[in-house]
């Protein structure tokens, strides 16, 4: 098997991966991969603060890890509907204070009671996460993922917009 099979399988296997720990939400195929990007590091105080990917300012946690909106998630219901597998592939962005410390970010940001029962935090009442494919800061691959997993922007707003990858 020649290297660009082998990768392409693998990529493969790896959106199967990711699509099934959302399997009870209906999922349909979406982007995956990696593109180029210059991270912006999170401020080392902040929960949540701004970075910058391929796709342009988004919203990183403190580790300057890109955060996702889940499209199941239902704006300011107080819960999450990521559990189990999901939340396994797709980890909360948390909190030690309900008031979460922020930078940069223009959307209203909150917390709720997150499926561990730590502080998750919200953004415009909606939960965020990262992805466990995310490697490196900048990265995004949960982009488009089923069709329902998208990078936040500053606003709290999903960017659908496509990426560069597989």
């Amino acid at each position: 098997m020649n290297t660009r099979t082998t990768s392409s399988l693998l990529g493969a296997a790896l959106v199967a991966l990711a699509l099934a720990g959302c399997a009870s939400s209906g999922t349909s195929s979406g982007a995956y991969g990696s593109g180029p990007s210059s991270p912006s590091p999170a401020t080392a105080s902040a929960d949540v603060a701004v970075g910058t990917t391929t796709l342009g300012k988004v919203i990183v946690d403190g580790k300057s890890m890109t955060a996702y909106l889940f499209d199941k998630d239902t704006p300011n219901s107080g819960s999450s509907a990521c559990t189990g597998q999901c939340a396994t592939l797709w980890p909360a962005i948390t909190s030690k204070s309900a008031t979460p410390q922020v930078s940069g970010i223009t959307g209203k940001v909150g917390t709720i009671t997150g499926v561990d029962g730590g502080k998750q935090v919200t953004v415009n009442g909606r939960p965020i996460y990262t992805f466990a494919q995310d490697k490196a800061p900048g990265d995004i691959n949960g982009q488009g993922v089923g069709g329902i997993w998208y990078v936040v922007s500053p606003a709290g707003d999903e960017i659908k917009s496509a990426k560069s990858g597989y």
